[in-house]
């Protein structure tokens, strides 16, 4: 299900339409009750960014150890 959810960034309101399993991510970095920064908003997608490298690198090792039928 999609939802619309509002960030207020350098005084103004953007609104998107996410999924919920992403509003739980993006809420982990941004405040949704505070007027975030630009520098809010960026160090919020290099997280993100970061915990998809990571993970990213976790599931090649794992599908390293898988063996080619």
């Amino acid at each position: 299900m999609e939802n619309k959810l509002t960030f207020h960034i350098n005084n103004m309101a953007y609104t998107i339409e996410v999924e919920d399993i992403l509003i739980e991510e993006l809420t982990k970095y941004l405040d949704l009750n505070k007027n975030n920064s630009t520098k809010d908003l960026l160090a919020a997608y290099i997280r993100m960014t970061q915990e998809h490298a990571i993970l990213k690198k976790e599931l090649e090792l794992l599908s390293d150890k898988i063996p080619n039928l």
